[in-house]
């Protein structure tokens, strides 16, 4: 008991119930007023009784039928009673269901306010008159009309002092359990049903899957561009003095590959940050048809890519040619990070080819020896990761590993492919 009464949270608990006393006086007032005015107007005894009824219970279901007041009572039931919901913070009743279980949730505030205000205005008055009461003088004294106390000057007398202690403790006691009876009802009554944790639990996946999938685009794009950048600066660092045209056009290079990806970066974070500006949702992704602008500004580093295409790339459904350029995109980084040759040594072999056997995408490259042995090659890193991931969400399959002294990253797409006016 003695733990009860020093915690903060039975205080709290009995600061909502007083809350709901509150409601429950205004209440009281407006129907006072209401008998007052009938009265004066002689109507009968059972219309008077009948709304005074309506004006006890119509206000309150009201009251809970507003959207809103779902929303104030789960903050005063989160600060005060000391519950956590599911759904934070609980947002207004937005169904009906949702507003019959906040008046239901609203009249139990109410009922339970109510009774432990009436309570409390007893407790605290007689006892506020108790614990004076051995310090007035000797003789018989009106606690409450028809009920008296005598003094008589002794220390008997502080029975009443000790009764009033009691019995205010009795009130706090009383009031925290009750309002532990609240804070096991409130997320059952105001907290969602299993429905709508489910479609609560639903949006949480689609939002964490969006910022994986947005994740991936940032790694893949910004990561490409910043290794292009590292061999762009390093082969034009080498030739500055002997060959300052091929410097220029290496600075060029990477001065195009900064600015894509900041435009990607800018894309990916007005996503994250939900911004609402026009065009900041729609700004167009690079597909398979951006495929030369992607290996142009790879060659522009030194590095040598040849590709061979075949096949109606243009009739690729869009989702698929996005995950496609990011795939092929994701794979030239790697081979640039993890051959372990300089960018002018290195050659990189791009086969994309779309068939009845739906879209493959083929990228070779020789790596030394010191390359292949290393165990982040062979353990597929967060590049090789986030391929699998794209093409796991596509249904494809993938293959990566080491053939003799080539690395190859092979990836099949199933995709249906059509031909011009027929399926």
């Amino acid at each position: 008991m003695a733990n009860v009464l020093v915690r903060g949270s039975t205080y709290l608990r009995w600061v909502y119930l007083l809350l709901g006393a509150a409601l429950v006086l205004a209440f009281i007032l407006v129907d006072s007023a209401l008998v007052s005015l009938l009265n004066e107007l002689h109507l009968p005894a059972v219309l008077i009784g009948v709304c005074v009824v309506l004006v006890i219970v119509v206000p309150p279901v009201v009251l809970g039928l507003l959207p809103a007041v779902r929303e104030v009572e789960g903050i005063a039931v989160e600060s005060l009673l000391g519950v956590h919901f599911e759904e934070r913070p609980l947002g207004p009743a937005r169904t009906w269901p949702q507003r019959r279980r906040t008046t239901t949730w609203f009249s139990l505030h109410l009922l339970a306010g109510g009774f432990v205000g009436v309570l409390s205005t007893v407790v605290f008055g007689l006892g506020a008159v108790l614990l004076a009461a051995p310090f007035r003088s000797r003789g018989s004294h009106e606690l409450v009309p028809g009920i008296d106390y005598t003094v008589h000057d002794r220390w008997t007398d502080y029975w009443m002092p000790l009764t009033a202690v009691v019995a205010i403790l009795a009130l706090l006691l009383l009031s925290s359990a009750i309002g532990a009876l609240l804070a096991y009802a409130a997320p059952r009554v105001l907290g969602p049903t299993p429905a709508e944790r489910i479609e609560l639990l639903e949006r949480q996946t689609a939002t964490l899957a969006e910022r994986n999938r947005l994740a991936r685009e940032l790694h893949d794009s910004v990561g490409h561009a910043l290794s292009l950048v590292t061999i762009q600066a390093a082969a034009a660092r080498r030739v500055l003095a002997t060959d300052p045209a091929f410097a220029e056009n290496a600075l060029a290079a990477m001065e195009t590959s900064a600015r894509a990806a900041l435009a990607d970066l800018d894309h990916v974070l007005g996503l994250l940050r939900e911004d609402r500006r026009p065009g900041a949702e729609k700004a167009p992704q690079a597909t398979l048809g951006d495929i030369t602008r992607l290996v142009e500004s790879t060659r522009a580093g030194g590095i040598t890519v040849a590709v061979q295409r075949e096949g109606r790339l243009e009739e690729l459904p869009a989702a698929v040619s996005r995950e496609a350029y990011r795939i092929v995109q994701e794979g030239l980084t790697n081979a640039i990070r993890h051959a372990g040759r300089p960018a002018d040594q290195l050659e990189v072999a791009l086969s994309i080819n779309l068939g009845t056997g739906g879209l493959r995408l083929e990228l070779t490259n020789p790596v030394t020896a010191a390359a292949s042995s290393q165990p982040a090659r062979t353990g597929g890193g967060t590049g090789l990761a986030g391929i699998r991931e794209r093409v796991a969400v596509l249904r494809g399959s993938v293959e990566a590993g080491l053939v003799r002294d080539q690395w190859r990253l092979a990836v099949t797409l199933p995709v249906a492919v059509t031909t011009k006016g027929r399926p």
